[in-house]
């Protein structure tokens, strides 16, 4: 045949048109073109090159594709009558197609959709459209080709199917989720028992006036604690030390002083210290009593030269009860006693002692050297042990021990009309921090412990100037921790 078409020919379907059916020059061979990628089907086969010599047509070696994508090897389909190939001038020969799985020239890059991947027109003219003929390639390797790839397309749909099911389903079950669940609740419980516990002690707590109008000029936290004795002529075993007296004591005077920054301190004020209120001398454990509950906390202000933030009353006969609802506390004494008028019996040591027990420890002073220096260095003793034990894990973490002790405290504690129950928690942890081994303990200073003066009798003169300076220290932090006052300098 000549070298124009003459429409006898059968046409080549457009998607399976050789991309190297037209001749090449008589040059030096193309490079083989890398293998097609993984994530694309190949599209048609690739034609040989003609010899630059005018011999026979060698086909082009196809380029390797990769295992996954190799078609099964199709069948020779039979030639028809007209199928002949095309006619080349006498110069040249004529180049005979390729396999039909052989890789493309180029391949444009697809999307990586696997169900709808198919393959492109390769060379393919205007005026192309429907095949009318077999084509040279065989089709049945094609259709290998195309059901090979559906089929791994749809693996792989099902593969992805699979990974997002089992994904969503680890999402729901997701451990960590379940134990942030699970601690959302519990705070959410803690809050509601925290708040309704905070109701209850609010609820509870009895106040009475007792702040003046002073002004802060330090920046501590100050807490006077007021140990009273209403005197009922009880006596003996838990009982008061003095049956003789009746009314209302302020036995043991304590203030208390958390600084913005440096050691908590907790010092004693003598029973029987000498103060003055509109020209009348008398003892301060007498001044509430009869000015009232302001005038006394007036008199320690002044002797302290600081404002006293919060008051907190505890009554002697309450202590019992406390000590008993965190089931006894250690207490360390070294003397024997036997006091009939606190009704303490003690072996010198230091015992495990019940709430009757440790009353009387804190009230005795007739057996005691020292007096009432002895006994308020002994209630310091017996308020950090009752701190140290109520704060400790064996009792915050038992509710039933909690709920005694908040029961047995609230009965036997009073407070200032300030106080709230975030106060009494501030409280309570200043005084263990105070009575521990990096706190402040002591007494204040006086320059006569035995002084006289008529209708008075016998009392402690204080030392006005120590004292100011020592609360001074212990207001900004900056009293060295240990024993303070006249007795632990002597």
């Amino acid at each position: 045949m000549g070298e124009g078409h003459d429409g006898m020919t059968p046409a080549t379907p457009p998607s399976f048109t050789p991309a190297g059916s037209r001749r090449r020059s008589s040059q030096t061979p193309r490079r083989e073109e890398p293998a097609a990628p993984p994530s694309f089907t190949p599209h048609a086969g690739a034609a040989g090159q003609a010899s630059g010599n005018g011999g026979d047509a060698v086909a082009r070696p196809a380029a390797a594709t990769p295992q996954s994508f190799a078609p099964t090897v199709p069948r020779q389909p039979r030639r028809s009558g007209n199928a002949a190939p095309h006619a080349a001038s006498s110069s040249s020969s004529q180049a005979r197609p390729s396999a039909a799985h052989a890789i493309p020239q180029s391949i444009p890059p697809q999307s990586i959709r696997p169900q709808s991947v198919m393959p492109q027109a390769v060379g393919r003219t205007a005026g192309t459209t429907r095949p009318t003929g077999r084509p040279t390639s065989g089709m049945n390797g094609m259709n290998r080709t195309n059901h090979h790839t559906t089929n791994a397309g749809g693996t792989a749909a099902a593969t992805a199917t699979a990974a997002r099911t089992m994904g969503a389903g680890r999402r729901r079950h997701h451990p960590l989720r379940i134990v942030l669940g699970a601690l959302i609740l519990l705070v959410v419980l803690l809050a509601l028992g925290v708040f309704g516990g905070w109701n209850w002690v609010t609820g509870n707590l009895t106040r009475s006036d007792w702040l003046t109008d002073a002004k802060d000029k330090s920046g501590a936290t100050s807490w006077l604690l007021v140990g009273s004795d209403k005197r009922d002529g009880t006596e003996g075993v838990a009982g008061a030390d003095d049956g003789t007296v009746t009314g209302f004591r302020t036995d043991t005077l304590l203030v208390l002083t958390k600084p913005k920054s440096g050691a908590s301190s907790l010092i004693s004020i003598p029973r029987d210290s000498l103060v003055e209120i509109d020209g009348q001398y008398l003892k301060i454990n007498a001044v509430a009593q009869i000015y009232g509950n302001k005038a006394l906390v007036g008199e320690v202000e002044q002797i302290t030269g600081q404002k006293i933030d919060h008051v907190a009353e505890i009554q002697f006969g309450g202590l019992k009860n406390v000590v008993d609802a965190i089931g006894g506390v250690e207490l360390c004494y070294d003397q024997d006693v036997d006091d009939g008028y606190s009704g303490l019996k003690w072996t010198k040591g230091c015992h495990m002692a019940d709430g009757t027990t440790a009353l009387a420890f804190s009230r005795m002073r007739y057996s005691d050297a020292q007096g009432d220096f002895g006994r308020a260095a002994r209630q310091r003793q017996v308020i950090g042990a009752v701190m140290k034990k109520a704060l400790s894990a064996s009792t915050l973490t038992n509710p039933g021990k909690i709920g005694k002790l908040a029961s047995a405290s609230l009965a036997a504690v009073g407070a200032d009309e300030d106080t709230s129950p975030y106060t009494l928690l501030t409280m309570a942890l200043a005084f263990r921090d105070a009575t521990g081994s990096n706190g402040v303990n002591g007494s204040l200073y006086w320059s006569d412990p035995d002084y006289y003066v008529d209708g008075v009798g016998s009392s402690v003169l204080l030392d006005n100037d120590k004292n100011t300076a020592l609360f001074e220290k212990l207001s900004t932090g900056t009293q060295p921790a240990g024993e303070v006052g006249t007795l632990a300098e002597s």
